[in-house]
Parts: structure tokens; C-alpha cells; sequence
């Protein structure tokens, strides 16, 4: 035998034991008693008085009496666990400082598995007559999913942010976890989106105020950044539409943004009908397609493209690229030359460049095969597991139901067992 030496600490534990167990003696021999006695007492005339049948006077008492040991041995024992941590010089509890960070945009070549700083719900609810968020939108704000490098949203980012980076002679800026809420300025007026457009509208766009909203498309960012002197540049981002839910739409999905400006050209000071008719405008618009049907073929290796006109109210002309694959035509983003106007309000009017924007839910569900959209936002591990940093591996389905674990335990014949034997058993 071994000698152990009583310490104070253990001492402690000991009286805290015994005195535990002395309490719990007490109480059952006042249950006890208290059931016998207070049965006689609750006459039928007594509780009938009280409007209650006896049986139920009983019942009551027995859980009050029942509750009211179970909270007082909840009491000792959390001092008896306490004495023995003391005894172990284990600390009853753990805490931790979380120091939160507020950025108005971050630069970054890495993806990011930290939840982003923007992720509190209670940020983009609020009492104001014109907030529309609900509960559930704001709760996947700041997921940062593009950013998380096992997610297809990352893995599809980072290679588009590789092909980018692998351009001689053009060096881009990536920009990472901006603000999601923006201003109608930012999101409507400096890209030329009228007020009458069916996007401002409340149907069609969160509102936190009348001037403050989840942006709807990362373009939202692009005069800002122009205005700040960023000329060649990519951003990416959760943006967030009232939409229909299905297999291909949902109110949350992300974009990635690109914009290049040129180098100053007499032309530049061109404008209207004049602009669009000039070799420089030709030149920059043949220079956008160059670089996206690189970036298509460094993403879905070596396809056909197919080039159409578009509208959209911040690039003129505009264009839209579509892509055969897996012999379908698919649309993949829409791009153009950036406006004049919209550079003359980004105070960058001496400037031409081009500008594109794309789904990357779009591209990781074609490239991944991936069948819904809502998969993205999931947290079963059945999804996750299934990818890895730059890899593209096709999603393999699973059942919507958690799986169940059995064990079965069976004799098998000496000869003539079939599979299928075994599952009819099953089923």
C-alpha cells in the first residue's frame, strides 16, 4: 500500500462527501414521512375546498417534495465537483476573450477559415420601418464561405484568383471580406441603376433603413475602390437578393467582381456614340475577352465560347460569354466596357478599362455537379468531407435523412449466400 498524505484540499473533498451523502439520507426519511403523513392529512372535504380531486393533491406534493431534493442535491454536488477540482487544481470554468476587428475591406491571396467579423445577426436587425431582414438572412451573413479553402465556393475563388495572379505584366489586387452593407449610392446610383428599377425595390432588396441595404451584387464596391485608386483589381463576396427558393435560386449566394483600367489615351476624352465606335474601346473590349475566355479554359479546360450582346446599366457595350459544356451551352458571366458615367463619378474620367461579373454558385454547381443550390450553405459533414483545396472531385449524393448506425450480428450459410439475400432480410 502507498501512503498518501492528507492535504488540506482533500480534506475539503472529504467533509463535502460526507456531508453530501448525509443530506441525501435526510431528505429521503423526510419524504418518506411527508408522503404518510400529508395523505392522511388531505382529506376528500379538504380538497374539495381547493377544487381538487385527492389523487391529485398527492401527486402535486410528491413532486414538489421530489424538485425540491433534486435541486438542493444539485447544490451540494456542484460543491462536491468543485472540491474535487480544487483537489486537482483543475479551474471550475474557462474563459475566453474574443477581440473583434472592424475593417472596411480586406486584402488577401489566402483563403480565411476564421468566421468573418460581420457574422452577429443582430447587426442587420433592427426597429427601423424599412429593415426586411429576416432572422434567417441575417444569420448567414459573414459565413465567408468563398473564403474557407476546403468549401468548392473557395476552391472555385482561389483559382480564379490564381489565374489571375499567373497574368505577365498585369499584377491584381484581390479584396476579401468587405462590408455587406452598403449604401443605395454604392449599389444604385453610382452604377446607373435608376430609382425605378425593380432592384431597389423593397420586394427585390434587404433594407436596413432607407438609405443602407445588403448589397446586392459585388459591383457595389467598384466605384469606391476606383475612387480610391485601385485600377486593377478583384472582389468577392456574399451578396443577398429577395428571391425565390428552388434547386438554383436562393436569397444568399456569392459574386467575384473584376475590373482593369488602361493606361491614359487621347480617346479616352471620347464619349457617346463616338467612344463606342473607336479603335480604343474595340481594343479594350477584345482585350476583356481574351483574358475571361483564358480564365474559362484555365477553369473547364479547353471549351468552345460563344459571345453575345447584354444590357446592363454600368458597362457599354455589354456582353455575355456562354460556354459548351458537357454539350450544353451554359451561361457563365457577363461583362463589358465600364461606363463613361460611371467612371466620371468614380472621379476616374480620363480612364477607360473593362469590368466582369460572375456567380461562383454557378460555377461550382457546373464544374462539381453539384444538383442545389442550398447545399452550399450546409454543415453536414457528408458534404464537406467530400472536397479538398484545389481539387475538383464530383459531389457524390446522399440521403437527406442522418444516417443510422446498427450493428447486426447473423449466421451465414456454407455455400449460396447472395447479397441480395441479406437485403431482402433488411428492407
Amino acid at each position: 500500500s502507498i501512503r498518501r498524505t492528507i492535504t488540506p484540499a482533500r480534506l475539503h473533498t472529504r467533509y463535502f462527501c460526507i456531508t453530501y451523502f448525509l443530506l441525501l439520507f435526510v431528505f429521503l426519511l423526510a419524504y418518506i414521512k411527508s408522503t404518510t403523513t400529508v395523505v392522511a392529512y388531505f382529506n376528500p372535504v379538504c380538497t374539495r375546498k381547493k377544487n381538487l380531486p385527492p389523487r391529485t393533491m398527492k401527486v402535486s406534493l410528491h413532486c414538489t417534495t421530489i424538485t425540491t431534493m433534486m435541486m438542493t442535491a444539485a447544490t451540494f454536488r456542484r460543491g462536491v465537483v468543485s472540491a474535487f477540482q480544487i483537489a486537482r487544481r483543475q479551474p471550475t470554468s474557462i474563459s475566453r476573450n474574443f477581440v473583434a476587428t472592424t475593417t472596411t475591406a480586406r486584402f488577401s491571396t489566402s483563403s480565411s477559415s476564421e468566421t468573418s467579423s460581420y457574422a452577429n445577426p443582430d447587426r442587420y436587425t433592427g426597429d427601423h420601418p424599412q429593415n426586411n431582414i429576416p432572422p434567417h438572412i441575417a444569420a448567414l451573413v459573414g459565413r465567408g464561405l468563398h473564403e474557407k479553402e476546403d468549401h468548392p465556393l473557395g476552391i472555385i475563388n482561389a483559382k480564379i484568383n490564381e489565374y489571375f495572379a499567373s497574368l505577365e505584366g498585369e499584377e491584381y489586387e484581390f479584396f476579401l471580406g468587405e462590408d455587406p452593407i452598403v449604401t443605395t449610392k454604392q449599389c444604385f446610383d453610382d452604377l446607373r441603376i435608376p430609382p425605378d428599377h425593380p432592384g431597389r425595390q423593397p420586394s427585390d432588396t434587404y433594407y436596413l433603413s432607407d438609405t443602407q441595404l445588403l448589397r446586392t451584387h459585388t459591383s457595389a464596391h467598384q466605384s469606391q475602390h476606383l475612387r480610391d485608386g485601385h485600377e486593377t483589381f478583384l472582389c468577392a463576396g456574399d451578396v443577398y437578393r429577395r428571391d425565390e427558393i428552388d434547386a438554383s435560386h436562393y436569397p444568399a449566394f456569392h459574386q467575384l467582381e473584376g475590373v482593369k483600367l488602361f493606361p491614359k489615351n487621347d480617346q479616352h476624352s471620347l464619349t457617346g456614340d463616338e467612344w463606342l465606335q473607336s479603335d480604343e474601346c474595340k481594343a479594350i473590349g477584345d482585350d476583356l475577352k481574351k483574358t475571361l475566355e483564358g480564365l474559362m479554359d484555365h477553369l473547364f479546360g479547353p471549351v468552345e465560347k460563344k459571345w453575345s450582346s447584354d444590357y446592363f446599366p454600368f458597362t457599354e457595350p455589354s456582353l455575355e460569354c456562354e460556354i459548351l459544356y458537357d454539350g450544353e451551352w451554359l451561361e457563365v458571366l457577363g461583362c463589358g466596357v465600364v461606363h463613361t458615367e460611371v467612371l466620371d463619378m468614380a472621379g476616374r474620367g480620363d480612364r477607360r478599362g473593362w469590368a466582369f461579373g460572375l456567380g461562383l454558385e454557378r460555377l461550382a454547381m457546373i464544374l462539381f455537379g453539384i444538383p442545389d443550390i442550398r447545399l452550399f450553405w450546409t454543415e453536414d459533414t457528408r458534404f464537406h468531407k467530400q472536397f479538398k483545396a484545389g481539387q475538383i472531385t464530383k459531389f457524390k449524393s446522399y440521403s437527406k435523412y442522418p444516417p443510422c448506425y446498427k450493428d447486426i450480428a447473423f449466421w451465414l450459410p456454407e455455400s449460396g449466400m447472395e447479397e441480395n439475400d441479406f437485403f431482402e432480410v433488411a428492407r
